[in-house]
C-alpha cells in the first residue's frame, strides 16, 4: 500500500519539476531580453564591452534552453536542483542589472524636462478694491505682446476669455514686464498679468522691494505645457568629442525642483568652454548687473543681463551669444536648492573660504555662517559661498569667482564616488533640480570624458581633474537711468578690452585660434605664484557712458558751465532764478536724447524760451555711438565711478 503511494508521488513530482524548469526558462528569457534592451541604451559605452556582456548573457540563456530541451527528452527524470538554483540566480541578476540601468536611464532622461508647469497671476495694487476678475470694470489690464510667452500671453488670453475680461475692460499690451510694472505703480493701468513668481523676480529692485505688500493677486492659473524654449531646437547637436560651450544658469528659488521655475532671475551665469581632447576649460562668471543689449527687447536696448532671464532661457542664451560672439551649444539650469542637495550627495566639498561669510539658508528661514580658511562645507554652507556677495569687497564680481571655486571642488569630488548608491543619489538630485537641452544620449556620452578624467586622477592623486582657466569681465559701475522702469539703476559697464581678451581665450580653448606661446617668463622666489585670470587687467582705459547731469538747483550760468563741461546742448525757458526742472532725467544716456538737447526751466517769471544753447566743446565731446561702441574711453588716471563697490541696488 505504501509502495503504491510512493509511486503516485513520483508520478506527480516528475511533471511538476519539468513545469518549474519551463517557467524558470521563460522568466530567464524575459529577464535576458530586458537586460539586453537596457544595455543597448548605453550606446556611449564601447561596443566591444557591451557585445561581450550581451554575448555572455545569451550564451547562458542558450545553455538553459538546451538543458531544458534535454530534460524534456530524457525519460529518466531528476529534480535538477543545481540547474534550478542557477536559473533563479541568473533571473535575479539580470533583472537587477536591467532595473538599475532602466532606473538610471530614466533619471538621466528627466534632466531634459519636456513639460513645465507655467503659472500666471492677475495682479492689482493692494489699495485696489478688486478681489477677483469679476470686480474689474472699465479697467486697464496689462499683458505681454509676445504670443510665445506662456505666462505673459498664452495663459492670460485663456483667463481673459474664461472671465470675459475683454467685454468691459481695455487690454493694453507691452513689450516688456518692467514697463508694465512701472505703469501699474504709476496708476497708468489697473491690473496686469505676470508670472506668479513675480515677487521673487522683482523684489530685488529697490523701487519694487515691497512689491509683495504693494500688490495682491486676484486670480492665478497654472498650466502644464510642453517647454516653450526653442533652445532644444537651437542646440547645435555638436558631438561631445569635440570642443563645446555650455551656459550654467543658477536660479534663486525656494521651491524644490525646476518643473515650475521656467522663468526666474538669472542670479548666476557661468559661461564655460570645454575641450574634451585636452580636458581643459575656460570659466567666465558674468556679473548679473552687466549692462548689455538684451536680445528679446524690441530695440535690443541695454539693460542688466539678469533681466534677460525674465523672458526665458532663449532670451538669455541669445543675449550672451550676441554680446560675446560665441555659439552656446548647450545650457544647464539649476536652482540653488539643487546645489545644496548636490553638494550633500557627494559628501561635501573642501574649499578655501576667502573670509567670514553669512547668508540666509536655501529656505530663507535662518542664517548660515562659514569661516575663513580651508573648510569642509556641506550643502547649505556651500550655498553661502556661492550666493553671498554683500560681504565681499567686489560684490557680484567676487561672488562669481567663488562660484567657480565651488564648481571646481564639485568636479574634483567625482574621484571619490565609489558606490552605486551614492551615484544613484547624485543622479536623482540632478534629475530633480537640473534642466538642460542635452539629450539623454549626449549625457551618456560623458562616459568617455569620465574615463579620461579617472585616468588623470589615478595618475596623480592631488591633480585637478579638469584644467580650468578662470576668466574675469572687467568693467565700470555707473548709475544709469532705465528707460523702461523710469528709474536710475546701478549697472556694470564691461570693459571692451577685457571682453576681447575673454573671447580670445575661449576661441583658443575651442580650437578656433592657436595658442600664443609665452616667450618670456617672470619669476621671483620672494613672490608667491598667482594663477593668471584672463580679462582682469589692468587696462589703460575704462569705459563709461556720457550721462545727463542733474541741473536742478543751479543758476543759468552754472548750468551752462556744467553743460559745456559734459558736452551737452542745453536751452532754457523762463529767466532768472535757478533750474527747477529739465526735459531729460538725470543720468539718462546722452546718446538717448531724442533732440540732442536738454531743455531747462528756470524759476523766473518769463516763459519765453531762450534761443541760446550751449554747444559741446570739440575737445571734450565724445558722443556715444549706437551699438557695442556706445561707450567712451576714459583714461584710468581720471576720476571715475568705483566699480569695486556695489551699491545697495541688488537688482
Amino acid at each position: 500500500m505504501d509502495e503504491e503511494k510512493r509511486k503516485k508521488q513520483k508520478k506527480t513530482k516528475k511533471p511538476t519539476n519539468q513545469i518549474l524548469i519551463l517557467i524558470l526558462l521563460i522568466l530567464s528569457l524575459v529577464a535576458c531580453g530586458f537586460d539586453v534592451y537596457n544595455i543597448f541604451l548605453l550606446n556611449s559605452i564601447e561596443d566591444l564591452i557591451r557585445y561581450i556582456v550581451i554575448g555572455l548573457i545569451i550564451v547562458i540563456e542558450l545553455f538553459f534552453l538546451i538543458k531544458t530541451i534535454l530534460i524534456f527528452r530524457n525519460k529518466k527524470k531528476t529534480r535538477h536542483r543545481v540547474l534550478v538554483t542557477f536559473m533563479i540566480l541568473t533571473i535575479i541578476l539580470n533583472t537587477a542589472l536591467g532595473a538599475v540601468i532602466f532606473y538610471g536611464y530614466g533619471l538621466i532622461s528627466k534632466v531634459n524636462k519636456k513639460y513645465v508647469t507655467y503659472s500666471s497671476s492677475l495682479v492689482v495694487k493692494s489699495t485696489n478694491e478688486a478681489n477677483s476678475p469679476k470686480d474689474l470694470d472699465n479697467a486697464k489690464i496689462g499683458m505681454i505682446k509676445d504670443k510665445k510667452s506662456p505666462e505673459g500671453y498664452i495663459i492670460p488670453k485663456e483667463v481673459i476669455k474664461e472671465k470675459k475680461l475683454e467685454d468691459e475692460n481695455d487690454i493694453k499690451k507691452y513689450d516688456d514686464y518692467s514697463a508694465m510694472i512701472s505703469d501699474l505703480y504709476n496708476d497708468k493701468i489697473d491690473a496686469m498679468f505676470i508670472s506668479s513668481d513675480y515677487v521673487t523676480m522683482y523684489s530685488a529692485i529697490p523701487e519694487f522691494e515691497n512689491i509683495a505688500t504693494d500688490t495682491k493677486v486676484i486670480h492665478k492659473k497654472s498650466k502644464e505645457m510642453l517647454k516653450t524654449s526653442d533652445s532644444d531646437n537651437k542646440s547645435t547637436g555638436k558631438s561631445l568629442k569635440e570642443p563645446f560651450t555650455i551656459l550654467l544658469m543658477g536660479i534663486d528659488s525656494v521651491d524644490e525642483g525646476l518643473s515650475k521655475n521656467a522663468v526666474a532671475n538669472g542670479d548666476s551665469l557661468i559661461l564655460i568652454t570645454f575641450n574634451p581632447k585636452t580636458l581643459s576649460a575656460t570659466m567666465l562668471s558674468i556679473p548679473r548687473d552687466s549692462y548689455v543689449p538684451i536680445a528679446c527687447f524690441s530695440d535690443k536696448a541695454e539693460n542688466k543681463i539678469t533681466h534677460a532671464a525674465w523672458y526665458g532661457t532663449d532670451c538669455m542664451m541669445e543675449t550672451i551669444e550676441n554680446y560675446f560672439g560665441v555659439t552656446i551649444d548647450y545650457y544647464a539650469k539649476i536652482n540653488f536648492k539643487g546645489l545644496v542637495h548636490l553638494v550633500d550627495s557627494v559628501g561635501g566639498i573642501d574649499v578655501e573660504v576667502p573670509g567670514n561669510l553669512c547668508t540666509d539658508d536655501s529656505n530663507r528661514t535662518k542664517i548660515v555662517c562659514i569661516n575663513e580658511g580651508k573648510q569642509h562645507l556641506n550643502g547649505e554652507e556651500a550655498l553661502v559661498l556661492a550666493r553671498n556677495r554683500k560681504q565681499l569687497q567686489n560684490g557680484d564680481l567676487d561672488r562669481g569667482q567663488n562660484q567657480q571655486i565651488v564648481i571646481q571642488a564639485l568636479v574634483n569630488k567625482i574621484k571619490n564616488i565609489s558606490n552605486v548608491k551614492k551615484f544613484t543619489e547624485i543622479l536623482k538630485t540632478i534629475s530633480n533640480n537640473l534642466d538642460t537641452n542635452f539629450t539623454t544620449t549626449q549625457i551618456l556620452s560623458f562616459y568617455n570624458i569620465g574615463k579620461d578624467i579617472i585616468k588623470k586622477s589615478l595618475a596623480k592623486d592631488d591633480a585637478d581633474l579638469i584644467s580650468i582657466q578662470q576668466l574675469y569681465l572687467q568693467g565700470t559701475g555707473q548709475m544709469i537711468y532705465d528707460e523702461r522702469m523710469k528709474m536710475v539703476l546701478w549697472d556694470y559697464v564691461p570693459n571692451k578690452s577685457s571682453k576681447k581678451d575673454i573671447r580670445e581665450a575661449m576661441d583658443i580653448n575651442l580650437g578656433k585660434k592657436k595658442h600664443k606661446n609665452v616667450k618670456k617668463l617672470k619669476f621671483s622666489i620672494n613672490k608667491p605664484y598667482e594663477k593668471e585670470i584672463i580679462g582682469y587687467g589692468p587696462y589703460k582705459t575704462a569705459f563709461a557712458y556720457d550721462l545727463v547731469p542733474n541741473f536742478v538747483g543751479y543758476s543759468e550760468a552754472v548750468a551752462r558751465s556744467i553743460a559745456s563741461r559734459y558736452g551737452i546742448k542745453v536751452s532754457f525757458t523762463g529767466s532768472g532764478g535757478t533750474v527747477v526742472s529739465q526735459s531729460a532725467p538725470a543720468n539718462k544716456r546722452v546718446d538717448k536724447l531724442p533732440s540732442g538737447t536738454v531743455t531747462l526751466r528756470l524759476s523766473g517769471a518769463s516763459s519765453k524760451s531762450s534761443n541760446t544753447t550751449t554747444q559741446p566743446k570739440e575737445s571734450t565731446t565724445q558722443q556715444a555711438q549706437p551699438k557695442e561702441e556706445e561707450t567712451k574711453e576714459v583714461e584710468q588716471e581720471k576720476p571715475k565711478v568705483d566699480c569695486t563697490k556695489t551699491p545697495d541696488d541688488p537688482s
